[in-house]
């Protein structure tokens, strides 16, 4: 990518600004600077969505994905029939086959699941999951952090302030905001407002919405609190309470 003039003058400003007296990088400094750029940056929810387009583009070729013919993909898209466009939503899914028990999703409505958490639970739990993933889309918690993400990072900022858009962003860039996504960590309160939302979407498509609480109950007895998908949760006791007293409001 070619660096505008603009662009390499708010790049020498960020790193002179980001010394300190004896000349080393002070870091503070540095988000110091790069929180006031961010202010000055404004980034819509389209713009944030067509970013994570292009970064589920770049991270889905740098991840074995399951071929239609799979039977992880066909199994996938006989569990997400119908759901395609839950709630308005353009949804997009597909299976990386990889050892994770993990699913995530991004802010255009990218989902992706991995095979390791396909392995570990039935196709009522998987589902759940995948509602949950969904409902982080839907109350915006994906956007939300996606756009503080690229706010945040004085390389993003740079493109943006400058009058560039998220076309211009490296596949580096992009693969730094699929990391994002992959390994994101939401508020307690996000992740017990995305079970309900599991739970809520389960029952509307005529499924048990129990199985969202076995989902909890699987991973906890096959994994603990270290599978990929419990680690950056609340507390499992938290969030069964929660799922039961939504079921209980159905």
């Amino acid at each position: 990518m070619k660096l505008s003039a603009k662009l390499v003058v708010l790049l020498l400003s960020l790193t002179l600004f980001s010394c300190a007296s004896d000349g080393s990088f002070d870091a503070g400094k540095a988000v110091a600077v790069g929180a006031g750029v961010a202010q000055a940056v404004t980034l819509d929810e389209n713009s944030v969505k067509q970013a994570a387009s292009l970064a589920a583009k770049e991270m889905d070729s740098k991840t074995q994905v399951a071929a239609d013919s799979s039977p992880y993909a066909q199994r996938l898209n006989k569990l997400v029939a119908g759901v395609q466009s839950y709630r308005g939503l353009q949804l997009d899914f597909k299976v990386y086959i990889a050892p994770d028990v993990n699913a995530f999703a991004m802010a255009d409505g990218t989902v992706r699941v991995y095979s390791g958490l396909m392995d570990a639970m039935p196709d009522d739990q998987v589902l759940a999951v995948i509602g949950h993933e969904i409902g982080h889309v839907y109350n915006k918690h994906s956007y939300e952090q996606m756009q503080k993400r690229i706010l945040t990072d004085s390389a993003f900022q740079a493109v943006v302030s400058v009058g560039g858009t998220v076309g211009d962003l490296t596949e580096g860039q992009l693969g730094q905001i699929a990391y994002t996504a992959v390994n994101a960590q939401f508020s307690q309160r996000d992740e017990l407002e995305s079970d309900t939302f599991a739970v809520r979407m389960l029952h509307d498509l005529g499924k048990d919405p129990y199985a969202m609480k076995r989902a909890i109950e699987t991973l906890q007895a096959k994994f603990g609190s270290g599978g990929s998908f419990l680690s950056s949760h609340p507390s499992n006791a938290a969030r069964v309470e929660r799922i039961q007293s939504a079921i209980n409001k159905l």
